[in-house]
């Protein structure tokens, strides 16, 4: 089997990035009209932004408002919208949801598409995947497509005016990328793009990692005080690049899958992708029985941010036992990345891993109360 590394044709990342929007696309060859698809919060902040940068570049632009949830209806209604309007190129712009349906319609169409986020709340942004949900918040299925994005732009002004949870959670998604990246390489699962995965997206990951890990925190208090500092720079590049290209090309495995069992729990549809997968995280490492220092590394991490460390932190306090079950079987229906595990996964050993998972999390914050 061949190795395959993944990426977006271009990344530009930095303070009032959006300006030089109209050039980026311009220098790629990326024509219009450009249909804009985006969440009120960034037409708000960007569209005069847009005009003037894609005005100047002489592209023409229609912007058609997200409906929130990246659902096979909405997507549907972004293909007919760009359809009429004769569309060249599809611009998605927010959260990643909303990239998710850009990215989705442009492939439907087969239109070069081009993602900003205005968060740094998930991975999804340099991929070539979308997550499709139902009309209940639910995971449905990933959709993978054979391109990924001709341009990423990052402005990390915005990122850094939006609210600090989205950064968080955007932490909790990256946290699993080095782990889930390990398992698969220890299995010699394919990654996201059918292969196997590249040294260069293993060390990705694994500097995803080490990033969280050093700058986490300073980037938390930066994005309190709205303040783009270099510790917030970097996070927001892990956070979007690294772990975008580490989970693309290296792999997933058991914490995404969990995050899709828990979308089954309705206490979870208000808590962020991020702080779900960040819950799975303590879930694989408590099933693949990893060492007692690893994994308080990492419940002192998610602690030291505020990412989730027990089912309560997630809306699902006294969760049932028929819930529970509900939920394991979603996380290892056939076809997810929890298969990816260097060993064989059984809804049983899931449930019992989320309990185990639960236990650790409340059990760190107990000690911590009383060292407090």
């Amino acid at each position: 089997m061949n190795a395959v590394f993944s990426s977006p044709c271009r990344y530009t990342q930095g303070p009032d990035a959006t300006q030089s929007l109209g050039a980026e696309m311009a220098g790629l060859g990326l024509k219009g009209p450009v249909l804009i698809v985006a969440g009120r919060s960034a037409r708000a902040q960007l569209g005069p932004v847009w005009e003037k940068t894609l005005g100047a570049a002489g592209i023409e632009i229609r912007i058609h408002p997200f409906g929130g949830e990246c659902t096979l209806a909405e997507i549907g209604r972004i293909v007919a919208v760009a359809r009429t309007d004769g569309a060249r190129t599809i611009l998605g712009a927010g959260g990643g949801k909303a990239l998710d349906a850009a990215r989705a319609a442009a492939a439907e169409l087969g239109l070069p598409v081009v993602n900003c986020p205005t968060i740094a709340s998930t991975d999804a942004p340099c991929s070539a995947l979308s997550v499709i949900y139902n009309e209940a918040g639910e995971f449905q299925e990933f959709r993978i497509y054979g391109r990924n994005p001709d341009l990423v732009l990052v402005d990390t002004r915005i990122v850094a005016n939006a609210p600090v949870r989205q950064l968080i959670s955007g932490m909790g998604d990256a946290l699993s990328t080095w782990f889930e990246a390990r398992a698969c390489a220890k299995s010699g699962a394919r990654n996201m793009r059918g292969g196997l995965p590249t040294r260069g997206a293993l060390a990705l990951a694994e500097l995803c990692h080490k990033t969280l890990l050093a700058d986490g925190v300073e980037a938390m208090h930066s994005a309190e005080l709205k303040a783009i500092t270099p510790a917030l720079d970097r996070i927001i590049e892990a956070n979007t690049l690294l772990s975008g290209l580490g989970f693309e090309s290296a792999g997933l495995a058991a914490a995404h899958s969990v995050h899709n069992g828990l979308t089954a729990a309705p206490g979870t549809h208000s808590f962020l992708h991020g702080e779900k997968v960040a819950f799975g995280v303590i879930v694989q490492l408590v099933m693949e029985g990893v060492a007692k220092a690893e994994l308080n590394e990492v419940l002192s991490f998610s602690a030291s941010v505020g990412l989730p460390m027990t089912l309560a932190d997630i809306g699902c306090q006294g969760l049932s036992t028929e819930m529970l079950q509900t939920v394991a079987a979603r996380a290892t229906a056939t076809g997810e990345t929890i298969h990816n595990e260097p060993f064989n996964v059984t809804a049983a050993m899931v449930v019992d891993a989320i309990v185990a998972a639960d236990a650790a999390g409340q059990a760190f914050k107990e000690k911590a109360t009383r060292r407090g």
